[in-house]
């Protein structure tokens, strides 16, 4: 049966498997012949995180009529496909799959309706691909495909993983904890791409370090509560805790050296039941950002260190002083290893043309759990981006007009077609330079 399905997709293709000169216009041509309806359907149909049962389901069953052998369910909904090919090493390729509850304001004709019920909350939310994993499933369904037409070109075994979770940090954590590796086999390479709205399409970014390591952090600031026309009669949470806000912006802006990269950012400030009362305490989340494990160490003491000496100075007792926690899940700073990276560079320039490799710096410092899947015995592992949006978008914002829209907007759209197509084509690109006989 499997034969039968390689040599069907072989000839939808139109390749034959060896025939690497081609693999442009053969993407091309499954981008229009099916690619394209599968991303609209994945556009269409976004899941939350650890709840992304549709589309487990609808991957398995695309990288089994690929010819794969699937196993679902690793690490919650998470999928591991697995194409042995004679001798060589064992490659592995990620693509993430979770939405976001964000309601969809694209403009797009098959912008996303779908709502379903948070995990966390328990309401009824609008969700959206907002970050365009869309495009990485897709793509990897289209990596499969195009390497099961090129089986006489590459030998070793390929391990294609669809990975839950992403936006919550967690979904790299659980596969790992539901021992990925020794039922599957620790890659000797790890790859995996990011579709990127700051970058044009047509372009693959590769940088030796392009995420960042993020804590989440809750800190509960304890007061004395009473009337709000009695305010010396209290310890005020709301004023101690704003006090606390504004301090942690030195611990970046005075504490760390200039050239170190870190972010300290209080994304969620809550106190507080009327308008005459002052409430016992004021419950802050932040989120911390860092570059590597000492910057870590310092920012997390450093807010503990403010935190308990602004409610000193407020006069809190020391029983009642502020409780930080720090959120399981810690996920690393992505680095890449730029000796395979170079490799990679070499081949993507050689095959898909000059120039097409960039090196532009991140304006942010996003965070990226499959960090968590380099810590391979080799450590031989890259991630790259690949530009998503149309360089007339670009000319237009600098002219005064629409903005490009960030990942996780409402209004995040990239150019779906060059976006899928060139992450197929870097990742077979990739993965025959790796795996080529």
């Amino acid at each position: 049966m499997r034969s039968v399905l390689i040599a069907l997709i072989s000839a939808i293709l139109c390749v034959s498997p060896s025939d690497g000169s081609e693999l442009s216009d053969s993407i091309k041509l499954d981008y229009d012949s099916y690619l394209a309806e599968l991303w609209d359907h994945f556009h269409r149909n976004p899941e939350l995180s650890l709840v992304e049962f549709e589309t487990a389901q609808r991957m398995a069953s695309e990288l089994r009529r690929a010819g794969f052998t699937v196993t679902e369910g690793v690490g919650g909904t998470g999928l591991v496909a697995m194409l042995e090919n004679g001798d060589g090493p064992l490659v592995m390729m990620r693509a993430d799959m979770d939405g976001l509850p964000v309601e969809e304001k694209s403009g797009l004709p098959n912008a996303s309706r779908k709502q379903q019920e948070s995990p966390i909350t328990g309401e009824t939310v609008y969700t959206m691909h907002a970050c365009g994993h869309d495009v990485h499933i897709t793509s990897l369904v289209g990596t499969a495909r195009q390497m099961v037409a090129r089986r006489d070109a590459w030998s070793g075994t390929l391990m294609l993983v669809v990975q839950p979770a992403e936006e919550r940090g967690m979904g790299a954590r659980m596969m790992l904890e539901d021992d990925i590796w020794d039922r599957f086999g620790a890659p000797d390479y790890a790859l995996a791409f990011h579709i990127m709205a700051d970058n044009a399409v047509g372009t693959i970014n590769l940088l030796p370090a392009p995420y960042a390591g993020v804590d989440m952090v809750d800190l509960v600031v304890h007061g004395i509560g009473g009337h709000g026309a009695k305010p010396h009669q209290t310890k005020d949470p709301i004023v101690i805790a704003s006090q606390i806000v504004l301090a942690l912006q030195t611990l970046v802006s005075r504490e760390l050296p200039p050239r170190e990269a870190a972010v300290v950012t209080v994304g969620s400030f809550h106190a507080g039941t009327k308008h005459n009362i002052i409430s016992d305490e004021a419950r802050l989340q932040l989120t911390v950002r860092n570059v590597n494990p000492e910057t870590r160490t310092y920012l997390l003491d450093g807010i503990e260190r403010i935190a308990t000496n602004i409610a000193r100075a407020a006069g809190v007792p020391e029983d009642r002083l502020p409780e930080m926690t720090v959120r399981g899940g810690y996920t690393p700073p992505l680095i890449n290893d730029m000796q395979l990276g170079a490799r990679l560079r070499a081949a993507w320039t050689e095959r898909i043309g000059e120039n097409v490799v960039t090196d532009i710096p991140k304006q942010g410092m996003g965070g990226e759990d499959f960090s968590r899947f380099m810590n391979l015995p080799t450590k031989s592992a890259v991630y790259w981006d690949v530009g998503g949006t149309p360089t007339e978008d670009f000319a237009r914002a600098a002219a005064g007009g629409a903005p490009v829209a960030g990942h996780h907007s409402a209004a995040f759209t990239i150019a779906a077609e060059p976006s899928v197509r060139l992450g197929v084509e870097s990742t077979v690109v990739a993965l025959l330079e790796l795996m080529g006989d």
